[in-house]
């Protein structure tokens, strides 16, 4: 009952060709964290976006089927950075980021780009810290008990209740992405890892 209360949050693109907003079940029930991994950063570069290093990208992890597109749904697309990656969804009319999920609906998990949200304020504070370089080289992770309880109940809740099929990211009936995801270059692979 309360969703039917209280607002969603929205999000937009840059250029406002597509838009939308997260529930407020996605916004009660996902777990707000930031990334310094390689594949986040080269996921920004490759759409243009400012490189994030050393900083990290800001994700907020929820249920795909709290992302609704309510505007400009043709302009979403996907890409992978190889091809077993995770899918990149992204607005193709301005090259935003907006998401990054499984290859597969069946597991429900959309970790969504904050950028594209203008108060951020109500996802509540950053919980988790994952993929923090070390000096030795290796990386590390703070607090992500939140992140990883999270996704597994979110995943089990979409499962039992059947929400893993309504997302905008992939056909209800088929569980075929609703764009074709392009696999980049490896040559594009490597320029942006340098």
């Amino acid at each position: 009952m309360a969703d039917d209360v209280r607002q969603g949050v929205p999000f937009s693109c840059n250029c406002g060709g597509l838009s939308g907003e997260i529930t407020a079940r996605g916004v009660d029930t996902g777990t707000h964290v930031v990334c310094f991994c390689p594949d986040c950063r080269a996921g920004q570069l490759y759409f243009g976006q400012p490189d994030p290093a050393p900083g990290s990208v800001d994700i907020f992890q929820m249920s795909p089927d709290c992302i609704q597109i309510t505007n400009g749904a043709g302009n979403l697309a996907v890409m992978r950075l190889g091809p077993k990656g995770l899918f990149r969804w992204y607005a193709k009319c301005c090259n935003a980021p907006l998401a990054t999920t499984t290859s597969s609906p069946k597991f429900p998990f959309a970790g969504f780009d904050v950028k594209r949200i203008a108060d951020p304020e109500p996802l509540g504070p950053v919980k988790t810290r994952a993929n923090i370089r070390q000096p030795n080289g290796r990386s590390k992770h703070e607090n992500v008990a939140p992140a990883v309880i999270g996704m597994i109940k979110r995943a089990i809740s979409d499962r039992l209740s059947g929400r893993w099929k309504q997302t905008p990211f992939f056909d209800a009936a088929t569980g075929e992405p609703v764009a074709a995801p392009h696999v980049i270059t490896l040559e594009e692979r490597k320029a942006l890892y340098d």
